[in-house]
């Protein structure tokens, strides 16, 4: 029986931190569900398509498309989880930034349903202070991000920023 854990997040876009999260969790999963809410409070620069074909096509530059599905969802993300017979959600942690949330989230989550374990995953050291606002930040600002998102991506996203 396969392995399979849930990676869920806005993706707005996706960046190398993401990346790195998604490759370090092939180590310990057979396949990973990148998941994208269409419900949320976060206001996005980019549509749901266009980030689920960013991440398609890193996936491809990547060459990890057989070990990733991309999926959206709208409602509960423990309600996939049943619907789907995954038990395993992902997340990566920043340091101390991100913990008390994701603590909550993971105590939440495991309240609406006892099956699901999420699974912290540290950030590496090259992207512990990385975020998708900061990108769109230092892109509006001129600044070089040409190491902190994936190549195959770099231009789409650089030109939309640019131009929103």
């Amino acid at each position: 029986m396969d392995k399979n854990a849930i990676y869920p997040g806005t993706f707005d876009p996706l960046t190398n931190g993401h990346l790195d999260i998604i490759k370090r969790s092939l180590k310990i999963f057979d396949k990973i569900t990148v998941l994208l809410a269409l419900n949320t409070q976060k206001k996005t620069l980019f549509t749901l398509e266009e980030r689920i074909n960013q991440i398609k096509n890193v996936l491809i530059s990547e060459n990890i498309q057989d070990k990733v599905i991309v999926d959206c969802f709208d409602g509960l993300l423990v309600n996939y989880c049943r619907e789907n017979d995954i038990n395993i959600i992902i997340r990566g942690l920043r340091p101390l930034v991100d913990f008390e949330y994701e603590f909550e989230m993971a105590m939440a989550n495991r309240e609406l349903n006892h099956n699901i374990e999420t699974i912290f995953i540290l950030t590496d050291q090259n992207y512990f202070y990385l975020r998708s606002s900061l990108i769109k930040d230092v892109i509006k600002l001129g600044g070089d991000i040409s190491n902190k998102i994936p190549p195959s991506i770099k231009d789409e996203v650089i030109k939309k920023i640019k131009t929103f």
